[in-house]
């Protein structure tokens, strides 16, 4: 093992926001996500062990602690020396005030790769079914593209917006990755994703689906 590179304490890790939508911005699952997505799975409740952190990451403890660093450089997780407690009730439940808060406006809805919505804030059914198609017409191109966007164009975002001139966005659709299950986050309005209540979104989709 790395000398150099220890556990400082039973800290409890948990994703910034960043780090949340690193860890489902993607369906690749590298080392980096693994590690994030069982952060995200567990972490608020269980203190990071060595031994927890080698299960994580099969045994490569070394990796882990190398992966672990680079995480905290780039201010994808944090340590708390407490845990968070669990919000009350179900997915179902907690999504429409979690969406509501992702938008300027008000104005979200998470919806499957099939075009069928789960949750929605601010929109009528009527619109939010039509939203949750077009969302998943938007997802099959980004598959179909996927060389071009990612290794042509070397684009770290595989989200689709309709913009005012200004380049503000209108409407955004970003696709989340949980285990074998893709979702896709529709915001009206100005996007607010560096908040707490995204962090809390991804939580709720990997406990349930990874």
């Amino acid at each position: 093992m790395n000398d150099e590179l220890r556990l400082s304490g039973p800290l409890y890790p948990m994703a910034t926001p960043a780090g949340a939508f690193y860890a489902v911005a993607g369906a690749e699952a590298d080392l980096t996500r693994r590690l994030l997505l069982n952060i995200l799975r567990l972490g608020h409740t269980v203190p990071l062990s060595e031994a927890l952190l080698s299960e994580w990451c099969d045994d490569e403890l070394e990796q882990a602690l190398a992966t672990l660093y680079r995480l905290q450089r780039l201010e994808f997780v944090h340590g708390t020396a407490a845990p968070r407690p669990a919000a009350a009730g179900n997915l179902e439940s907690q999504l429409p005030e979690l969406l509501a808060a992702l938008s300027g406006s008000g104005q979200a809805l998470l919806a499957d790769d099939n075009g069928l919505y789960y949750a929605t804030a601010g929109f009528r059914h009527e619109t939010a079914e039509e939203i949750a198609a077009l969302a998943g017409d938007l997802m099959s191109l980004s598959r179909r593209h996927h060389l071009l966007l990612k290794n042509h164009l070397n684009l770290g975002s595989a989200a689709w917006a309709a913009v005012d001139p200004a380049g503000r966005s209108q409407l955004a659709f970003y696709p989340l990755h949980v285990a074998q299950q893709a979702f896709a986050l529709i915001i009206g309005g100005a996007p607010q994703l560096q908040s707490e209540a995204f962090v809390g979104l991804v939580e709720l989709l990997v406990r349930r689906y990874a």
